[in-house]
């Protein structure tokens, strides 16, 4: 009698496979699970021992719901432990939150005060936060000659915001001498970064021929790219 040939069911043989596929994954996914929860515990650790640079990944979690339930008054809680340390990226950040109200009640005088740490250190943004502050006079009184300050710092650190409002001030002779000259040249550096209120004041300066040659059609170029970047002339 002739052996019968086993027949091949590929269906079953792919059934296997996926399944084995599927453990495989749930495996590898409940180990990574595990990594990632040491880890966060780990870290947990660490910030809690008073490691400033942990406290501030810590935070940075609670602000972002990374790995935690997203906790702003968290997240400022572990940037204040780790800014009191003196780490620089958490003072400009607990300054931020303050001037906010992220977690903590609005306070422009501790923002101003947390921005200076930072910007006594070379923190850019701080730097242009706390040159808005003066400007303004918000959480500090109003200074064009400290707001000058430390938007030029900001701005040879090639800050945007920083370029356009050091260029905004020289144009009017705030806090600093009027220079047309030396306004176009910031305008311009923040203008080429793509910065719409620059691009404005760049095309006011070339209309009104400000520290450069008269010339509208250059003025409608910038005019144009502000408009595109969503600036209007009442901002």
């Amino acid at each position: 009698m002739a052996k019968q040939e086993k027949r091949f069911r590929p269906g079953r043989h792919l059934r296997k496979g996926v399944f084995s596929g599927l453990v495989l994954a749930f495996g590898l996914s409940t180990m990574g699970l595990a990594a990632s929860s040491a880890d966060l515990s780990a870290l947990i650790e660490r910030a809690e021992k008073g490691e400033k640079e942990a406290q501030v990944l810590l935070a940075e979690k609670y602000q972002k719901g990374e790995g935690l339930s997203r906790n702003e008054a968290e997240a400022a809680k572990w940037y204040r432990k780790a800014a009191e340390q003196g780490d620089v990226e958490a003072q400009s950040a607990i300054g931020q939150m303050y001037q906010k109200g992220e977690g903590v009640p609005k306070d422009d005088v501790e923002a101003a005060k947390w921005y200076r740490q930072a910007a006594e250190k070379g923190a850019v943004d701080a730097q242009s936060s706390l040159g808005n502050m003066y400007r303004e006079g918000v959480g500090v009184p109003k200074d064009y000659t400290q707001a000058a300050k430390w938007y030029r710092k900001a701005a040879e650190q090639d800050n945007a915001e920083a370029q356009t409002n050091l260029g905004l001030l020289q144009a009017n002779g705030q806090g600093v001498p009027r220079d047309y000259a030396g306004a176009v040249e910031w305008y311009r550096k923040a203008a080429e970064q793509g910065d719409a209120k620059a691009q404005h004041g760049l095309g006011v300066m070339y209309h009104n021929g400000f520290g450069v040659e008269r010339d509208d059609r250059e003025a409608n170029k910038w005019f144009r790219k502000a408009a595109e970047g969503g600036y209007y002339k009442n901002q």
